[in-house]
């Protein structure tokens, strides 16, 4: 199960579970729209696999499942 991670691992902006702008690897690293697409090219920086846009878990899942409360901030320069 995704862990759904709560925040962008580049520039620590909040990626709530239900966000359109989280996107994941293979490995779950977790980075904004912004930070995926724009310095990052699509390409996670830590494992080199493709980011792509995150699946939301539906609401009433989150009860059951809820997303992760663990922040990675690794900020590149």
């Amino acid at each position: 199960m995704l862990a759904l991670r709560p925040g962008c691992e580049c520039c620590d902006k909040d990626l709530p579970p239900d966000s359109l702008d989280a996107f994941i690897c293979s490995f779950e690293c977790t980075f904004c729209r912004d930070c995926a697409q724009g310095g990052l090219a699509g390409v996670c920086p830590n494992c080199g696999g493709e980011l792509l846009q995150r699946p939301r878990r539906p609401a009433e899942k989150l009860i059951k499942y809820p997303a992760s409360t663990e922040r990675i901030h690794k900020p590149r320069n």
